[in-house]
């Protein structure tokens, strides 16, 4: 089942993605699975959904698999969804350029992670800035 998780984030702040990636046969991924993973910031346009506008310093940012991803499930104190974990965690570093500048708008994070095998995995967080 593909969600789109949607949380809040502070206007100019930074952003900790969390998920429980799997692969297409349904089974956690790892970094040894996953050859490049790239990650973008949308602006959300309220009036038109298919309308998104890339943020500057956070638009085909490259991330190393082994950053992100982990061997096993997590389960500590962030996530809260279930007792079952994630695999995926990615804080955003927004001391250079913000992701999230305009506080009362939605944003779409987007990540490709590029397979060894098989096709390309989104995985997708929309956020409201406040």
């Amino acid at each position: 089942m593909n969600t789109e998780p949607f949380g809040t984030v502070f206007k100019n702040g930074s952003a900790t993605c969390l998920a429980r990636i799997v692969g297409h046969d349904a089974q956690p991924i790892d970094a040894g699975d996953v050859a490049q993973i790239e990650y973008s910031v949308y602006l959300l346009d309220a009036r038109d959904p298919d309308s998104r506008s890339a943020v500057a310093g956070h638009d085909g940012e490259t991330l190393l698999p082994a950053d992100v991803l982990f061997d096993t499930l997590v389960t500590d104190d962030l996530w809260t969804r279930d007792d079952v974990g994630y695999n995926f965690r990615h804080a955003m570093d927004v001391s250079t350029d913000h992701a999230f500048a305009i506080a009362g708008r939605d944003y779409l994070v987007e990540y490709r992670l590029s397979p060894y095998a098989g096709q390309v995995i989104l995985a997708r967080f929309r956020l409201h800035a406040i």
